[in-house]
């Protein structure tokens, strides 16, 4: 594996010291707060019913992978062409070789992360085929912007993830874009990533590129990359999908299993019904890995969203996905799995107040689910249509004060803080106290892009809102990045792979 990180620039020790506990260093979080549980066990057994009969009564289409019908066969389903039948309590059966926390490696391993258990990693945005800027505009992204991106969530602080695909490179060729994806997030980041699940053969190119990073044997045995399969919902699974989700699950890397449903399109209006087939739908790409390789870890995820029913046009960030994600929570808990739930969502077309309403309120019920994995926690905008520039920094920006709000309340006597009562007494102020001047560099989380000075000297300043003074540390951030160190046999032999992959195979655009 490459090298550690090197020491800190001034920069982010200078961050480092004036943050605290709460800075550089912390590959992941560790929650202290409980989650919000909203439903009784009553209500949750009725949901698990209705997934029940889903999937005894109407079942699922497993469409263009015959290893995997045959797996569901030897599992003991009930198999009708592709559509597959499955009794209550087979799938959960089979779930339980699943681990219930895993560590996914980091190429420095000081950034591996935990997922799983009272775990938290955020990580950027997934998918957008466009990226925007408060200079050009909206446009096609580019291995350029790509790149880019991976700089920014390796510069912060409060990101744990490289992410995976964070906008499309639509300059280079669809079938082989996957390759430079994959060698910019070992290149460029030493944190954790995600591969490219868009066809089997490109999901296990993506693995035997993090084989020559970390090493075969290591691979083998432990978790270093994750890839992100979706259901077709409603009730199908298609063979794309299926086969990259056995491609990672034998190789011993996580799937992330996730259901897109829009409510009123793919799925019910109602809340219970779209997370019963979602739980239905999630339950079966799980088990699925755990046919190809018992024991391999998997990440039951979630995507609840809505539809605008006079329009059709898909909302996100609204109340009623928000608050079905603490029920998705809940469930997931009751399966034993690692969850991924929710993320900073908007359909805003600008890093507005809207955004950052809508961003807010899913990534409050991200945090508050009990979401381990938070995919999309920055960048999103657009309805994930367009990955933008600024709102990466205000989302990431958000992220850090989401650290400090998942450490919780400490009650030890150095933080109830009598001796400040004592030294200062009544009608004083609290300014010269020793307490306080122990912990004034700590005690609160600063946010690097919010303006709290007085407004005159605001106006002074230029007068900028949030969505400029993030596009300024956008770019000072790209100005001052620095690439982690990595070994050159490493660097060698993806370079070579890459290069012999891509000349074995025409362009392919579309």
């Amino acid at each position: 594996m490459g090298e550690t990180r090197p020491a800190r620039s001034g920069r982010q020790a200078r961050q480092a010291e004036r943050q605290g506990k709460h800075a550089l260093g912390r590959p992941y979080i560790s929650r202290n707060i409980p989650t919000y549980d909203i439903l009784s066990d009553e209500a949750l057994a009725r949901i698990e019913a209705t997934a029940d009969r889903i999937l005894a009564e109407i079942g699922i289409d497993f469409r263009d992978d015959p290893v995997a019908l045959d797996h569901w066969k030897q599992a003991g389903a009930q198999i009708n062409g592709v559509n597959v039948r499955f009794e209550p309590g087979l799938l959960r059966e089979i779930l339980k070789t699943a681990p219930a926390e895993f560590t996914q490696h980091a190429r420095n391993p000081a950034n591996s992360v935990r997922i799983g258990g009272k775990n938290v990693v955020f990580a950027p945005a997934y998918g957008s085929p466009f990226v925007m800027d408060l200079d050009r505009g909206r446009r096609f992204g580019t291995l350029d912007d790509f790149q880019n991106f991976i700089r920014l969530a390796q510069s912060s602080p409060w990101l744990h993830h490289s992410g995976g695909t964070i906008c499309e490179p639509t300059d280079i060729p669809v079938n082989k874009r996957h390759l430079d994806m994959v060698l910019a997030h070992l290149t460029l980041s030493d944190r954790p990533f995600m591969g490219s699940v868009t066809a089997e053969e490109r999901s296990e190119e993506s693995i035997e590129m993090a084989r020559i990073a970390f090493g075969a044997g290591f691979v083998d045995q432990n978790c270093v990359i994750l890839g992100n399969v979706n259901v077709n919902s409603p009730l199908v699974w298609d063979g794309t999908m299926t086969r990259s989700l056995r491609a990672y699950a034998r190789a011993n890397q996580a799937a992330v299993v996730v259901p897109f449903i829009l409510g009123g399109a793919m799925g019910p209006v109602t809340n219970a019904g779209a997370i019963a087939q979602s739980l239905a739908e999630t339950m079966a790409g799980c088990a699925l890995t755990q046919l190809e390789r018992p024991g391999a870890p998997v990440i039951f995820g979630n995507f609840l969203s809505s539809t605008n029913l006079r329009s059709g046009s898909p909302t996100f960030g609204t109340p009623e996905p928000a608050i079905g994600s603490m029920v998705v929570g809940q469930l997931a808990r009751r399966l034993n799995l690692p969850l991924r739930c929710s993320g900073n969502f908007t359909t805003s077309k600008l890093p507005d107040a809207q955004a950052m309403t809508e961003g807010a309120m899913s990534m409050l019920a991200a945090v508050q689910c009990g979401a381990n994995f938070i995919l999309h926690s920055a960048g999103f905008l657009d309805g994930l249509l367009s990955m933008s520039y600024e709102k990466f920094m205000l989302d990431a920006d958000l992220c850090g004060a989401l650290h400090s709000y998942l450490d919780g309340v400490g009650v030890s006597d150095e933080d109830l803080a009598f001796d400040a009562f004592a030294e200062t007494g009544p009608g004083n102020h609290f300014f010269g106290s020793a307490h306080t001047i122990a912990h004034y560099e700590t005690a609160y989380w600063t946010s690097d892009l919010a303006d709290n000075e007085p407004f005159e000297k605001w106006e002074a300043n230029g007068a900028t809102d949030a969505a400029t003074r993030a596009n300024r540390a956008w770019k000072k951030t790209l100005a001052e990045y620095e690439a982690p160190p990595l070994d050159e046999g490493i660097r060698d032999g993806l370079l070579d792979f890459v290069n012999r992959r891509k000349a074995a195979m025409d362009d392919m655009w579309y």
